[in-house]
């Protein structure tokens, strides 16, 4: 069955959002990789799968197509040596966003930014 209303409210009336509110600030996808080594996936959704380009440089493929490119990634990294981490989204030539790919560079180090494959790697995209 089908429930349709224009509002959801807690039980004492003091929170409150609309359906859209709703769908549109919830990730429409998300993953939890380990980098090193053969890239592997943790845990996801609405993510078929990582590929392993280079060192620090994967692609991620989403399950079901965004409804345009204006889509935003976000995400942390993070490694058990201490070394400080950066991610970065790539668009790069002939590799550019698309509705069901984007690629993400990792760095980090402790004395100066090098390509990494980092232990955790926590994506998450919000949009349409």
């Amino acid at each position: 069955s089908t429930l349709k209303v224009n509002t959801i409210q807690n039980t004492s009336a003091a929170h409150s959002s609309t359906p859209e509110e709703i769908a549109q600030g919830r990730a429409k996808a998300w993953v939890n990789f380990n980098g090193t080594g053969t890239a592997a996936i943790r845990d996801s959704f609405n993510i078929s799968s990582i590929t392993d380009n280079s060192t620090g440089n994967f692609t991620i493929n989403i399950t079901t197509a965004m409804a345009n490119v204006n889509y935003s990634v976000t995400g942390g990294i993070g490694t058990t040596t201490g070394n400080n981490c950066f991610l970065f989204v790539l668009t790069e030539q002939n590799t550019a966003k698309s509705t069901t790919v984007f690629r993400i560079n990792t760095l980090g180090s402790n004395t100066y930014i090098l390509s990494t494959d980092p232990e955790h790697c926590y994506i998450a995209i919000h949009g349409d």
